[in-house]
């Protein structure tokens, strides 16, 4: 990545029904750089879709689908949790994508130290799957915005040193949710200082992050909401974005995704 790209979390709502050619245009109306394909329920693309993906000179990431836990206690979901991994990854491989992000698991009451490494076991088997077949986009566990959910910024880094083609998807709203609010200057630079100091300037040149408006309480994340509907600190962010240099993708996950995505690029750029 040579500069900050700022994509938006699907097709852009302005195309309505009229799938990837029409929103790819949007983004160019509104001078965004791409997209993220939002496998919500499967990893399904049509022929059709296929070809504008491809054909676009646009960055694109995907989010795998929402029903993935790597510490799920049955094997079956296990199985099928990994498997939607490996397809997101094939498919985004496929279409020129830069890499890919998911949630990864829940503690489910377990230790944490348990629920790692059963977590980390399965992203093996994910890598090496994908390095079979000469896959090397970038897999993506999500920081995500409950205690419940297994992903804080400790863990993600902490699995990212194990594996070649493993990085963080930072989500800063989920960790404002998470950590009951994550809003100021400090605290940003801290967060791409620590990602820096662990695992090098690679992963500050070849980030994805996720942003957002967001509701929360006291157990974390309740939904998203539009940038100006609250109280995260996106200007603070870039400022922080902007310090270190960092270069990648941003994906907007606003209720308003295209409009909230333009907001961040102008405000970004003003800096």
């Amino acid at each position: 990545m040579d500069k900050l790209n700022f994509l938006t979390a699907g097709i852009p709502l302005r195309a309505g029904n009229k799938g990837y050619e029409a929103g790819f245009k949007i983004l160019d109306e509104m001078n965004l750089d791409g997209l993220e394909l939002e496998f919500v329920r499967g990893v399904r693309i049509s022929d059709k879709s296929r070809d504008a993906v491809s054909a676009a000179t646009k960055v694109i990431t995907a989010h795998a689908p929402f029903y993935v836990n790597l510490n799920a206690r049955e094997e079956d979901k296990l199985e099928a949790s990994v498997q939607r991994i490996i397809e997101t990854a094939e498919v985004a491989n496929e279409l020129g994508g830069f890499s890919i992000t998911f949630h990864a698991g829940y503690y489910l009451e377990q230790d944490a130290e348990l629920v790692y490494n059963n977590i980390k076991s399965k992203i093996k088997e994910i890598t090496d799957t994908l390095a079979k077949g000469g896959n090397k986009i970038w897999i993506r566990p999500e920081t995500t915005g409950k205690a419940t959910q297994w992903g804080d910024l400790e863990e993600i880094i902490r699995l990212s040193k194990e594996f070649e083609t493993v990085l963080p998807c930072v989500d800063f709203s989920h960790l404002h949710a998470r950590y009951n609010g994550i809003s100021n200057t400090y605290e940003f630079c801290a967060i791409f200082e620590k990602i820096g100091k662990e695992l090098g300037q690679i992963a500050l040149n070849n980030f994805h992050a996720h942003i957002a408006g967001i509701e929360y309480g006291a157990k974390g994340e309740k939904k998203h909401l539009n940038l100006e509907e609250s109280d995260f600190n996106y200007k603070d962010l870039l400022k922080a974005f902007k310090t270190f240099d960092v270069k990648g993708a941003v994906v907007c996950e606003s209720p308003n995704i295209e409009d909230d995505a333009k907001l961040l690029k102008d405000y970004y750029l003003s800096l």
